[in-house]
This record gives structure tokens, C-alpha cells and sequence, in this order.
């Protein structure tokens, strides 16, 4: 087994087909098939199934791809850091679900050091991913949040990744719209109004469990739901269908992106508990104390 095998092993696990992987790969088809096929037989298992409508893990094969992508984003690192060319070059990353404070925040670690060089990487990720994340020290902090319906699997996974988290406020729950929905005006509304129009939720699909969303009323059975795991997609499906999505209210009126969003306060309630983690007994590199004492300016009591 190899780097470039397990490369190539996530790669189709990410892909619609061995076709697709392997445009993407620059590799040939059959090349790729064969070198899945290799790695098979050396572990005795089968990461793939194969039938005439495609391609899909099979249990081991998830079991694998959880390990691999762990592998796979540790050797990222060493290849950065000792391969890249720029040794002396400073480092610092970060991984957060989509909260604009935590994007802020970096931005002003940036703007405080002014490095002479430096590679600094903020991953806007799902719930599992930025766990992951911190677990593996791809990122020193981590942002994430919980509601009533996840919190106790969330903090089952912080315990059992070696993780702190870190409170930094309650917020209660909003319903975002664009500025000319006919209800943009109200100052508080019910999931039953809005029954009409598409929910647009992020998408954490990655064979984890729904309860990792990191929106409200994640056990909410909304008559209409769009996911959509990019956020300019998201504003552009609420914006073109007049839909709406779940969060805390929190919108940066100095982002471009956001401009056109109001928030209007949802009468149902389940309040997210948002915060930031990192590892346990792992001591933070000047730029991520400094990155914690940013996030901390956000803290509500």
C-alpha cells in the first residue's frame, strides 16, 4: 500500500464513477481500476462494489476511507511543510462550519503578525470534517456548534477524538430570507409560514449521521429541502426561489456574499451552543493563542 493508492482510493470514493476519478487523476481508466484492484487483494478486502449502475463503498471500504483521509491530509502537511520549498515559510490552519465571526477572526490574525511569508488555510467544512480536522492537527482550532437534538453526539465525539470545546455563546434561532421575500419585514415567524418555500440546508452528507448538521431543527420534517454543500450555491437558490435556511442569526453586513440576507426570528425553539475546539494537551502556536483570543472577542455571556 502507497500514498498514491489511498489518493487514488478516495478519489473514486468522491467520484460518480471510476471514469470521472480517473479524468480527474490523469490517469487511464483501466490503469486505475487495476491499482484499486491491487490494494484490495494486499488488504483481503473489498473496498468497492461493482455493478452495471456504478461504483459505491462497501462497509470495510468506509471504515478505510475514514483512516485514509486522516493518512492522506497528514502527509498533506509534510509535504507542505518540508517538500513545498519554503521551510521558514509561518503556517497556521483552521477548519469552522459556516459562521462569518470565524472567518473574521482569522482575518485579523493575518492582519495583527503581517508575516513576512507564511501558508495560513481556513477549511469551511462539515461538522465531522472539522472534528476530524483538530483531531489530527491539519488544524490547531476548530469552530463548531451543537443543538439540543445533537448535543450528546457531538460531545461524545469530542471525548472520544482527545478534544476541549470551548462555549462562546447561545444563539437563538432565525430563518434567513432575501431582503425582497414578502416576509423579510417580520420580526419573528413559524417553520409552518414558511412551509411553502425550500429550506436550503448545508449538505453533510458523507455517510455520517444527519444529527452532525450544524443548522437548528435538524430533526425538523421540512416539506421542501434543498441541500447544497456550497455557500454562494446557497444564496443563489434563496435568492432565485425565495427560500430560506435555518442559523443564528448571525449576518456580516460587510460580506458581499450576505448583503441581500435578513434574518427574521423563528417562535420555534432550539438553540445552538457555538464554540471552538482543539486538542487536548496540544499547546497552541502563537497564531492560534492569538486566533482564540479573537474568537474569545466574540463571546457572549
Amino acid at each position: 500500500m502507497n500514498i498514491a493508492q489511498i489518493r487514488y482510493v478516495l478519489e473514486v470514493a468522491g467520484s460518480s464513477s471510476i471514469r470521472e476519478a480517473a479524468s480527474k487523476l490523469f490517469i487511464s481508466q483501466p490503469a486505475l481500476s487495476s491499482s484499486i484492484r491491487e490494494l484490495e487483494e494486499e488488504l483481503g478486502i473489498l473496498l468497492f462494489d461493482r455493478t452495471n449502475k456504478g461504483i459505491s463503498l462497501t462497509e470495510a471500504g468506509k471504515e478505510f476511507v475514514m483512516y485514509a483521509k486522516k493518512v492522506s491530509g497528514q502527509y498533506a502537511i509534510l509535504e507542505d511543510r518540508y517538500l513545498s520549498g519554503d521551510p521558514d515559510k509561518e503556517r497556521f490552519s483552521v477548519s469552522t462550519q459556516h459562521y462569518n465571526f470565524a472567518i473574521t477572526a482569522f482575518t485579523r490574525v493575518i492582519k495583527r503578525n503581517n508575516p513576512a511569508k507564511f501558508i495560513f488555510s481556513i477549511h469551511e467544512t462539515k461538522t465531522k470534517e472539522v472534528l476530524e480536522d483538530v483531531r489530527t492537527l491539519k488544524s490547531e482550532v476548530g469552530v463548531i456548534s451543537f443543538s439540543d437534538a445533537n448535543e450528546a453526539l457531538i460531545r461524545k465525539l469530542i471525548k472520544e477524538y482527545g478534544l476541549e470545546f470551548v462555549p462562546l455563546m447561545i444563539r437563538e434561532t432565525y430563518a434567513y430570507v432575501w431582503s425582497n421575500h414578502e416576509f423579510a419585514g417580520r420580526k419573528e415567524i413559524s417553520l409552518e409560514e414558511l412551509a411553502g418555500y425550500p429550506c436550503v440546508s448545508f449538505d453533510q452528507t458523507d455517510g455520517s449521521n444527519f444529527y452532525l448538521t450544524e443548522e437548528a431543527m435538524a430533526d425538523y420534517d421540512f416539506p421542501k429541502l434543498i441541500k447544497s454543500d456550497d455557500r454562494a450555491t446557497s444564496m443563489e437558490l434563496i435568492s432565485e426561489l425565495h427560500g430560506y435556511a435555518i442559523g443564528s442569526g448571525m449576518l456580516s453586513g460587510d460580506e458581499a456574499i450576505l448583503k441581500g440576507m435578513v434574518s427574521i426570528k423563528l417562535k420555534e425553539e432550539d438553540p445552538l451552543t457555538i464554540g471552538y475546539i482543539y486538542r487536548k494537551g496540544n499547546s497552541l502556536s502563537s497564531y492560534g493563542n492569538d486566533y482564540v483570543e479573537e474568537l474569545l472577542k466574540f463571546k457572549e455571556e
